[in-house]
């Protein structure tokens, strides 16, 4: 038996010497194999969705619930598929997840770290839930994936944007498919030197949690590397409302750029409140003063209204584009709620189907089986293009968008433009890469 035909967990490989009439070793049996956290044993399988439905992401949390529906809805057999059709691979067949029917809990993270792992640990120790996703805070995710490792599920990450996820705080049960601050900088960098030139100086507000920091690393390493300045970093609290002390003192500070590292609801009120100080009709240096948002959505978008025109930033996905998964994924999405869907929609519907699409393929929910399975998985067919999901670190390398604020919206939904589709050999870095150091995978664990 070959090294590619067993993992190095010991789950034997979907397909693997099947029919060819080779007696299987014993630990290879069903009756001998090791238990596992939460292995179904009925004719149901459950998993759980912790996301923000208060606090100043709930807008993302509640559209990956619509999307978590939607998936569900699409494993068990419901509805048009979606994206379930466009999958390169052909492994689910519409009837839930080795057979057995998917089920679901929900939980609310608040947006806090100690919330969103508490709502975790009871998914799976009450209701017995064999993966988790979920979240819109790069500091929830990182927490409740270190719940996952110790307590032997999958976590399936949902919108979190910070180096660190699959970064210095990876772990081997833990998988990213959204972008990250380094993916933003590497797309972002080259379009604001040719908008804007290299001869710039940059002011940051920062949410000052593990994902504004590595954001605002990322945007300043790429914008410094083309000549720009730094002239300033300052931190502001995720629970702030109101920016208007942290923007009052960009007007003397020499800076014809504001790089706001802020999402959701941070990101709505601190650009509204740049917009009062005047900041876009400002002429500083000579130039015309600018605004960056590096981490882009359509919900925020909706949010600042006419204050997102002509600024440009990155998004991980766009309900515009046009390859057929996007629009297959559109059409699923709008036919239910009537409505486009976000990125941070598109994310989780993704991460549910690759995850179930792995327990298909490994024929087990063992997560240390669905590991080897996602790891170096490449895969198309979900409207990002060509994907890996890189065994290294459990991050998934595709296109970056680039997206600017339409400046003639035909809807209240039309509110973004993308400007360019950056490759994913552009965004890629190595995996000892200094912004993604200090880190240990580790082994997989099964739990009980």
């Amino acid at each position: 038996m070959s090294k590619s035909d067993v993992s190095r967990r010991g789950v034997l490989k979907s397909g693997a010497l099947a029919g060819a009439g080779v007696a299987l070793p014993t630990i290879f049996t069903a009756s001998s194999a090791a238990a596992y956290t939460n292995e179904p044993t009925g004719s149901s399988v459950t998993l759980g969705f912790n996301v923000p439905q208060t606090g100043p992401y709930a807008d993302e949390g509640a559209d990956e619930l619509r999307a978590y529906e939607l998936a569900v809805e699409h494993l068990n057999g419901g509805g048009d598929g979606g994206m379930m059709n466009t999958f390169s691979s052909k492994a689910l067949k519409g009837n839930g997840i080795l057979g057995k029917k998917v089920e679901f809990v929900t939980g609310d993270t608040q947006t806090k770290s100690d919330a969103a792992r508490a709502s975790a640990k009871s998914m799976i120790e009450k209701d017995g839930a064999v993966m988790i996703t979920g979240g819109s805070s790069s500091g929830v995710a990182i927490a409740v994936q270190g719940l996952c490792q110790e307590a032997g599920v999958i976590f399936m990450a949902g919108l979190t944007h910070s180096n660190d996820t699959t970064g210095k705080d990876k772990k081997a049960n833990g998988f990213r498919h959204f972008f990250n601050g380094y993916m933003s900088g590497a797309a972002l960098a080259p379009v604001l030197k040719n908008l804007y030139g290299t001869d710039r100086n940059a002011y940051h507000l920062t949410a000052d949690y593990t994902w504004g920091w590595t954001q605002e690393e990322s945007i300043a390493a790429a914008t410094e590397s083309l000549g720009w300045n730094t002239v300033n970093k300052v931190r502001t609290p995720l629970a702030a409302t109101d920016f208007s002390s942290y923007i009052a003192p960009v007007l003397n500070s020499g800076a014809d750029v504001l790089v706001l590292n802020h999402y959701g609801g941070n990101m709505v009120n601190s650009l509204t409140n740049a917009v009062q100080f005047g900041l876009r009709e400002k002429v500083v240096n000579g130039k015309n003063f600018e605004i960056v948002v590096p981490l882009y959505s359509r919900l925020m978008a909706k949010g600042a209204g006419a204050n997102v025109k002509g600024i440009h930033g990155s998004t991980n996905w766009h309900w515009s584009l046009q390859d057929e998964a996007s629009t297959s994924f559109v059409r699923s999405f709008g036919t239910k709620y009537g409505f486009p869907p976000s990125q941070a929609a598109h994310t989780v519907y993704c991460q549910t189907l690759l995850y179930a699409d792995a327990v298909e393929r490994a024929g087990t929910f063992n997560p240390c089986g669905v590991a080897e399975a996602l790891e170096g998985f490449e895969f198309d067919g979900l409207g990002n293009g060509k994907t890996l999901y890189r065994a290294e670190d459990h991050q998934c390398f595709k296109d970056v968008l680039v997206v600017r604020g339409k400046e003639n919206p035909t809807s209240e939904f039309d509110l973004l433009e993308v400007v360019e589709v950056t490759p994913a050999a552009q965004v890629t870095y190595a995996p000892d890469h200094p912004m993604f150091a200090g880190g240990n995978l580790g082994s997989c664990n099964p739990g009980a």
